[in-house]
C-alpha cells in the first residue's frame, strides 16, 4: 500500500533548515491554501544530478515575481537546499518539489502584503508519472477546461493556482481509463496536457503547439533542442482540433512524464513510432550524461 504523502519518513527542507518530514506543515490560515498564492518546481534527479537545476531555480524565483512576491532566497541558496535534502534522505534518483508561498501573518484577505514568503523542498523517489505508457502510449481524453488568455493569468508562472482545471481535467480522464487530458486554449487551438505540453509528427516534421498561453516547459524547450540536432524540421505554430486526425506520432514531454508516447487523444489513434521511441530513449540518456 503505498505511504500517504504526510505520513513518510525523511527530512524536508523548510525555511532555511531541514526539518523531520512529518513536522513540515503550514497553519490553517496560510494564504496560499485560501488563495493560491503559491509557485512551485517539478525537477527529477538523475544519478545524482538535477537535470536543468539552475534554470527550475531560476525559474522558481520569476514565477514568484509574476504573482507579486519574491522568493527570500538567492539561486544560490536554493541550489545548496535541493542539495542538502538530496543528502539528507541518501537520495540519487529522486523527484524534488520546491514551492515557495505565501504564509499566514497579518492579511487574511485577498491582499497579503504583510504576509511572510516562506520555501520548502522535498524530495522522494517517483518511477514513471504515466505507467507503462511509456511503452505502450499514453491514453488521452479531451477536457472540456480550456486554458485561458494569457490577458486574464500570468500563463509563464508555473503557478499553482492555474492547476485547478488541469486537476479537474485528470479526475474527469481518470474516470474514462485515461492517463491524462488533452487541453485546448481559449481560441479553441491545442493547447498542452494538465502537466505536459505535447508534440505532433506528420510526414517526417514535428508540429508542437506554440506556448503563447501556457507554460513553455524546460523539457519541451530540450526536445526541440534535440530534434533541431536531428536536422528535423520543428513546427511552433497554431494547431486546429482538426488536425488531429493527420498526424501519424504523439508524445508528451515535461519532468514528470519525461517524454511519454501518446496512443489516442479522444478517439485519434497514434503509433508509437521510430521517431517518438528515439525522443524518448535519447532523452532517458541526456538526462543521465
Amino acid at each position: 500500500m503505498t505511504v500517504a504523502y504526510d505520513k513518510r519518513e525523511g527530512l524536508i527542507w523548510m525555511d532555511g533548515k531541514l526539518i523531520n518530514w512529518k513536522d513540515a506543515n503550514v497553519h490553517i490560515l496560510t494564504h496560499a491554501m485560501h488563495y493560491a498564492s503559491s509557485v512551485f518546481e517539478g525537477e527529477r534527479c538523475y544519478n545524482g544530478k538535477i537535470f536543468k537545476s539552475q534554470l527550475h531555480s531560476e525559474r522558481l524565483k520569476s514565477s514568484a515575481l509574476l504573482i507579486d512576491f519574491e522568493v527570500p532566497y538567492s539561486i544560490e541558496e536554493i541550489e545548496s537546499a535541493k542539495k542538502d535534502v538530496l543528502s539528507a534522505n541518501n537520495l540519487n534518483e529522486a523527484y524534488v518539489r520546491a514551492i515557495a508561498w505565501r504564509g499566514a501573518g497579518e492579511d487574511m484577505g485577498v491582499a497579503s502584503a504583510k504576509n511572510p514568503v516562506r520555501l520548502a523542498i522535498a524530495a522522494w523517489e517517483w518511477g514513471a508519472y504515466y505507467g507503462d505508457a511509456k511503452m505502450k502510449g499514453a491514453k488521452l481524453d479531451i477536457s472540456k477546461w480550456k486554458r485561458p488568455s494569457p490577458e486574464t493569468i500570468p500563463c509563464e508562472a508555473k503557478a499553482a493556482g492555474l492547476y485547478m482545471i488541469c486537476t479537474m481535467s485528470k479526475h474527469a480522464a481518470e474516470a474514462k481509463g485515461c492517463s491524462d487530458a488533452m487541453m485546448f486554449d481559449y481560441r479553441g487551438y491545442v493547447a498542452e496536457a494538465t502537466g505536459a505540453n505535447i508534440f505532433f509528427v506528420k510526414d517526417g516534421e514535428v508540429h508542437t503547439p506554440k506556448p503563447d498561453c501556457f507554460l513553455n516547459g524546460l523539457t519541451r524547450q530540450t526536445v526541440i533542442t534535440m530534434l533541431e540536432e536531428r536536422n528535423i524540421v520543428v513546427h511552433e505554430r497554431h494547431i486546429m482540433p482538426n488536425e488531429l486526425e493527420g498526424f501519424e506520432q504523439c508524445w508528451l514531454t515535461g519532468t514528470a512524464a519525461e517524454v511519454t508516447p501518446v496512443g489516442e487523444i479522444g478517439g485519434y489513434k497514434f503509433d508509437v513510432g521510430h521517431l517518438t521511441q528515439d525522443i524518448s530513449k535519447s532523452y532517458d540518456n541526456l538526462v543521465r550524461e
